[in-house]
């Protein structure tokens, strides 16, 4: 499956930067392409939309902006398709990511509220970052729904390392490694999703817990399995408490039943539009 053009087909590498502020607060919302970079900074509410990100490399000496009245050169990147830090309230919808320099998505630094769905994932090793590092406390009341997504042939990892995650609706197929990680006891709240395992009898396992040999102290983290389709062959390690109030941070939908997601396939990704037409 070739990813989607639309009228975002250049790649852009997109980061959402600022100062996590209260929900409610006022803030001045303003939006700029700027050479290679998209960055929006102090935000409340913002949608990244139908951005095609593909073969992203460490980019410099772009001009940003976060308001009409202020803007500044920015250094060099890391090469992330999308970069999110110390932001709130952030929509990434129908964009296609592929073979960045670093991750496609990249979530850290105290960010919260973050819906990531409908997107197109592929070809890619480290796919998403979420947790500026283990020992970052400012992650630890991270919240994060993942629904409606694709991730395609050829993704290798990805790992939120704590925070509290929704993933909900998503279809997973042939992971290299395993389709979720974490490493920092993240409550993992998996609903309704997908997982479709590679013929290799190594990448069967859909979760791994990231802790040092011999650790058992996964075993307390809270990750659950609730209706997820589980085909050719894999297989999803729960751990911690089942219960559904140990899942209410995490929990932010209702899931459709799995068996309805063979339409996610043809919807995800950017979004083929023309101006002033329907899309």
């Amino acid at each position: 499956m070739k990813p989607k053009q639309g009228h975002a087909e250049q790649a852009i590498q997109s980061t959402i930067a600022g100062d996590a502020i209260p929900i409610g607060k006022p803030t001045e919302k303003f939006l700029r392409i700027a050479g290679l970079d998209l960055v929006v900074t102090r935000l409340v509410v913002e949608m990244v939309n139908s951005i095609s990100s593909q073969q992203r490399t460490m980019t410099r000496n772009s001009v940003v902006t976060d308001k009409p009245q202020h803007y500044q050169s920015r250094g060099i990147s890391d090469g992330d398709g999308i970069s999110i830090f110390g932001a709130r309230d952030i929509w990434i919808d129908h964009c296609t990511l592929s073979d960045c320099h670093d991750g496609l998505i990249d979530i850290v630094s105290g960010s919260t509220a973050i819906t990531v769905s409908n997107n197109y994932m592929f070809q890619h090793n480290e796919v998403m970052l979420m947790g500026h590092s283990d020992d970052f406390v400012a992650d630890k009341n991270m919240q994060v729904t993942i629904a409606f997504n694709y991730f395609g042939e050829g993704l290798v990892q990805r790992i939120p390392r704590h925070g509290y995650f929704h993933i909900v609706n998503n279809v997973y197929t042939g992971w290299k490694m395993y389709a979720i990680g974490g490493s920092a006891n993240p409550t993992i709240n998996s609903q309704g999703n997908v997982f479709i395992a590679s013929d290799d009898d190594f990448t069967k396992e859909v979760t791994k817990h990231e802790t040092p040999p011999g650790d058992e102290e996964w075993k307390k983290w809270n990750w659950r399995s609730d209706g997820d389709l589980l085909l050719n062959g894999a297989h999803f390690t729960t751990s911690g408490n089942g219960t559904s109030e140990s899942y209410v941070k995490a929990s932010s939908m209702v899931a459709r039943p799995a068996s309805l997601l063979n339409t996610i396939i043809p919807s995800a990704g950017v979004l083929n539009c023309n101006l002033g037409q329907i899309c």
